[in-house]
């Protein structure tokens, strides 16, 4: 397995390719954005000034702005977050964005309330160094008590039963979209194919993009957010579509 360990173009690649019909994942894109803005809001105190560092085209960032929440968006795809931009202004939701990785986030210290990512993005980060890299980051760019938000996959289930494929799954105008997956020998990391086939009169269009994933358990993802200074590491109940984790920056000490 060839991994961009280190190297995010393959992920950027991916995700530029996708930009242009990833709310085809979707039966219904505008309803999973309502529906996932309402699960994440109660994670989320008012009045919160919100980094999502992997907005993508925007499914999370304009359904939290679209329930008052204030958001910036940031990804690691150009492509994506001038998607996000467009149909924020088409919803009327203010969403500032800015392409970059989430290793290196180009906002002062201390400038957010709550960090967010959600989606199973964390996962791009393929190994433990590059997980502490955007967990110091995620860190950094958070005030004292601030919160940091993200959702994966439930790997600990995935990685004892290691999928091949997922369920495919189609949605109002007939998009087809499923994955491929080839594990590598130690049951840790994935290769995955995800195919989306449109239909085109009697005939389908078919795209496959690639991607690479660490299946980083539990234990994995609060050693590295222990390491980065985070405390109070837990998996709260929530209505999300995927595990969500949540970690707090400790409060400025007094004196």
């Amino acid at each position: 397995m060839a991994h961009d360990v280190g190297d995010p173009r393959g992920t950027g690649r991916f995700y530029d390719d996708l930009a242009a019909t990833y709310d085809l994942v979707y039966a219904d894109w505008d309803a999973g954005i309502a529906r996932q803005a309402a699960a994440l809001t109660p994670l989320i105190p008012p009045g919160s000034r919100v980094l999502d560092c992997a907005c993508g085209i925007g499914t999370q960032a304009i359904g939290l702005g679209a329930l008052g929440s204030t958001v910036v968006g940031s990804d690691l795809s150009p492509v994506a977050v001038a998607r996000a931009a467009r149909e924020a202004v088409a919803r009327r939701v203010g969403l500032p964005v800015v392409a970059a990785d989430m290793r290196a986030l180009p906002f002062a210290a201390g400038s957010f309330d709550v960090v967010l990512a959600a989606d199973n993005a964390v996962p791009h980060l393929l190994s433990a160094a590059d997980l502490g890299a955007a967990a110091a980051e995620m860190r950094r760019v958070l005030r004292p008590g601030g919160r940091l938000v993200l959702s994966t996959r439930d790997y600990d289930a995935i990685r004892r039963d290691r999928p091949s494929s997922t369920a495919p799954q189609r949605n109002a105008n007939g998009t087809v979209t499923f994955q491929l997956w080839r594990w590598n020998a130690e049951g840790t990391h994935y290769d995955l194919e995800h195919f989306q086939l449109e239909p085109r009169g009697d005939a389908w269009t078919t795209t496959v993009r690639r991607a690479a994933y660490w299946a980083v358990t539990r234990a994995e993802l609060a050693a590295s957010l222990s390491e980065a200074g985070f405390v109070d590491v837990t998996w709260p109940d929530t209505g999300f579509f995927q595990p969500v984790v949540t970690a707090v920056t400790p409060p400025r000490s007094a004196g």
